[in-house]
């Protein structure tokens, strides 16, 4: 029997020249007008061309022909694999972007994606560590780093500027010299959609910061490093993968701590600034939510530490 995730990774099917040509004008669309990441970019098009080959097989094969009974016979294909509740969502969302774009550029005169509906994602509170569990992270890592070698000063600045200013892998990867003010402690980010923001960080995180532009990363820069921020041992811009295994690393090194990555610390970052008093719109700010609703989550976490912390204390709880 094949699981769901090897039939998603199955060769794609060959489409109607018209829905062909159509993906990849949608493709120029989404990396030169929307200037979304690569990622992104992937992750819209294999949603998109997964509904044009399920509508192939319906007998469609241009953009003009697309109906919502081929879009609703394409979601309950997906749920009736066993796709979560999440990823239908996700999904239903891309291909409405899809059909409104056809729309837009007239290679439709209806939008049967306005039509279509999906399941709506169970909130989920995202798992965050406590202030005590940051602090053992943070203080492993600067005694790992007390050796005086350059990837032990990086892996400390990196878990610091992480935590202090919560910003996602991508950014911090993408980060280069230049893009951090010293003197006020304020870092340029470019988030989603390449919107520019600025994030301030702490005391903590600029020691470490310096510690490794002055120690570490000259010992592996070389002519060809560029202005990246953050090395690799080889001298590249450091790669995502490597500051995942890098925090969760560190992380397990806590006993009970919850296993977590860099949006583990995200999430972490958010959830503590507003346990500290932050509001809802400054920390949407930080974080670079398009989208209240999107930071809106970290008051269902801060809530229910409260609920806990009242069960937990009151004797008539």
């Amino acid at each position: 029997m094949t699981s769901p995730e090897l039939a998603d990774a199955a060769e794609p099917e060959v489409l109607p020249e018209a829905f062909a040509v159509a993906l990849a004008d949608y493709e120029r669309h989404l990396v030169a007008e929307r200037d979304l990441t690569p990622h992104t970019v992937r992750a819209y098009l294999g949603d998109v061309s997964g509904m044009l080959e399920h509508a192939a097989r319906l007998g469609h094969t241009e953009p003009g022909t697309l109906d919502i009974r081929a879009l609703r016979s394409w979601l309950a294909a997906q749920q009736s694999r066993g796709r979560a509740r999440t990823t239908l969502a996700r999904r239903a969302t891309a291909v409405r972007v899809f059909t409104a774009w056809l729309l837009r550029t007239e290679r439709t005169t209806t939008d049967p994606g306005a039509l279509l509906g999906s399941p709506k994602p169970r909130k989920t509170l995202p798992p965050a560590l406590r202030q005590d569990e940051v602090r053992s992270v943070l203080e492993a890592a600067a005694q790992r780093a007390d050796d005086g070698s350059a990837l032990g000063l990086r892996d400390a600045a990196v878990l610091e500027m992480l935590y202090a200013t919560g910003i996602r892998v991508g950014e911090l990867v993408g980060l280069d010299i230049d893009d951090v003010d010293r003197e006020r402690r304020v870092v340029r980010v470019f988030g989603k959609g390449r919107k520019e923001r600025a994030v301030p960080f702490g005391a903590p995180a600029e020691r470490a910061l310096d510690e490794w532009l002055m120690r570490g990363r000259p010992e592996v820069a070389h002519e060809r490093s560029g202005p990246a921020l953050f090395l690799g041992a080889r001298g590249g811009r450091l790669d995502q993968r490597a500051v995942r295994t890098l925090v969760h690393a560190r992380i397990a090194d806590v006993p009970g701590a919850p296993d977590l990555g860099p949006h583990g610390l995200r999430h972490t970052t958010a959830t503590h600034l507003l346990e500290g008093g932050a509001d809802l719109r400054t920390v949407q700010e930080l974080l670079g939510h398009a989208s209240l609703a999107t930071t809106q989550i970290y008051t269902h976490v801060t809530n229910d530490r409260l609920r806990a912390a009242y069960r937990q204390a009151h004797p008539r709880a």
